[in-house]
């Protein structure tokens, strides 16, 4: 008996070459739907519709087709159970040999601006997902296709097996079917559960899925394997990154660079570079030129600078590539790159240099894995609002004072706790971070700024627990102090400030980061 095969897809790349090979080399019978259907006709191939197949009609403005015994026999019967065949012939039903099906684009749809909930659900796959499981249920017997990457393998297996596909094919076939169909409905259940959702609650089950991008290779150390997997199917954040020159990316490679967007996401009014090492700015300044920036940045800490990671929040021009060029460096991004400016760093051609085009746009949650299960938060995204903090010294800051502290505010949120940030100038020139008390982190920054802390301008994001850090602050030259506040001994810290002439600020927000 001629061999069967079903075609219905949403994503039409490669199905006339795979359908035309099959009836010409393959002998298939072809039966299909809707717009598949239409698609094959127009090609000149022979097409059964599965209306004409069942004898019931397409209903429900084509909601329902596929949904039909003599579809779902011939893809369920078990060939070497006796009773199935009976059934098949009984019931003038064909075994079916090859399933071909992708689902609706409810993702592509879903990512549309201004896409409304009706139009969304109208995207959600009923047929496609049965099929789909049913096929790769019954792997045993048939092969199911969901992807039309798999289309020449599956080509490739029919002529080396005899026109038949091996049990280890089918089986990764089928794996990959039951992959597209949970991610399909976590997509779907994502979505839902944002229309009901409020910002301060978290979904009772929450599913994380992802389509490997690229393998790396190895993790944050040799002996660790490790993958780039990308969420949905558009490419959003680093999966849409371009990148222009310089060796492979690695795991620390993306880590670091996603702590570096999210630092260069705070600054957007004027030119901006920030400078990382395994997450934590070592560097960041604003500048009148992209340049002068850079330069702040590197000279807040030229040691740790080198072989350092850089955002850029402006695209790079020639003057700052080809200071770019000076020192080492792993990795640099930025919304864009001159076709100069790519000529210069071409000069260093093991640099990674990516261009991100949206800086700003990042993951709604933090998930974080940890033994028997994972936690999640909503991301840090909080915008520093300065009207909303509280002057609590007799001191008060100039609007000039007030922005100095908004800057060191900002990046200071990005250095792991306990976290200080030292600045001047727009620039950091001394950070302390990731240490067991806030004393060590304050001795720190206040070292790495040496005389430059004489009238600078010092951040911690969390309060202080005692008055010490304030006299230790005091005594190194700090003229302004930013801080959550919410110590049972802030009053200690504001008198302190209060007595040695400083200014205190209080955000009434606090930024660890762990």
């Amino acid at each position: 008996m001629t061999r069967l095969a079903l075609l219905s897809v949403s994503n039409k790349r490669g199905l006339i070459e795979l359908a035309r090979t099959l009836v010409e080399e393959f002998s298939f019978d072809l039966i299909s739907s809707g717009g598949t259907a239409q698609a094959l006709k127009d090609a000149g191939l022979p097409v059964t519709k599965v209306a004409d197949y069942t004898g019931s009609p397409e209903i429900l403005g084509g909601r329902v087709k596929t949904l039909h015994p003599r579809i779902h026999g011939g893809i369920l019967a078990r060939r070497d159970v006796t009773q199935d065949v009976t059934d098949l012939a009984n019931n003038q039903i064909r075994p079916i040999d090859l399933v071909v099906v992708n689902l609706y684009p409810f993702e592509e749809t879903i990512a549309k601006e201004g896409v409304t909930l009706s139009e969304a659900i109208e995207q959600i796959d009923i047929g496609g997902p049965a099929m789909l499981r049913a096929s790769a249920k019954n792997f045993a017997h048939l092969t199911v296709l969901s992807d039309p990457a798999q289309y020449e393998e599956y080509l490739q297996e029919l002529r080396q097996h005899g026109g038949e596909a091996s049990l280890q094919f089918r089986q990764k076939c089928a794996l990959s079917g039951f992959l597209h169909t949970s991610r399909y409905d976590q997509a779907i259940a994502s979505y839902l559960t944002q229309q009901s959702a409020t910002e301060s609650t978290l979904p009772q089950q929450y599913t994380h899925s992802g389509t490997q991008l690229q393998s790396l290779r190895y993790g944050e150390n040799p002996h660790q394997s490790a993958a780039w997997y990308q969420t949905g199917n558009s490419a959003e954040g680093w999966a849409g990154a371009t990148k222009i020159q310089g060796k492979e990316l690695s795991y620390n490679n993306l880590v670091d660079l996603e702590a570096a967007r999210r630092i260069i996401s705070e600054f957007t009014d004027s030119p901006a570079a920030a400078i990382l090492k395994h997450t934590n700015p070592c560097g960041v300044a604003l500048g009148s030129s992209l340049k002068e920036a850079y330069e702040k940045a590197v000279n807040a800490d030229p040691v740790s600078a080198f072989g350092g990671i850089v955002a850029l929040n402006r695209s790079i021009d020639a003057d700052t590539a080809t200071e770019l060029t000076k020192l080492f460096l792993e990795c640099v991004v930025a919304p864009g790159c001159e076709p100069e400016a790519q000529q210069i760093l071409a000069a260093k051609s093991k640099v990674r240099v990516l261009t991100l085009p949206d800086l700003s746009s990042g993951a709604k949650e933090t998930v974080k894995v940890i033994a028997g299960g994972f936690l999640v938060q909503t991301a840090d995204d909080i915008v520093a609002d300065t009207s909303k903090w509280q002057v609590v010294t007799e001191r008060k800051p100039t609007e000039q004072e007030l922005e100095e502290l908004l800057f060191a505010w900002k990046v200071c949120k990005h250095v792991k706790s306990n976290a200080i940030v030292v600045s001047r100038d727009r620039a950091t020139i001394g950070v302390g971070a990731g240490q067991m008390n806030r004393v060590g982190s304050v001795k720190i920054a206040l070292e790495q700024a040496g005389e430059g802390a004489k009238g600078a301008f010092l951040a911690s994001d969390g309060f202080f627990p005692f008055d010490d850090s304030v006299k230790t602050s005091a005594a190194a030259g700090i003229t302004a102090i930013v801080q959550p506040g919410g110590s049972l001994r802030d009053q200690d810290s504001i008198e302190a400030a209060n007595k040695l002439g400083l200014v205190m600020v209080l955000t009434g927000v606090r930024h660890f980061l762990h």
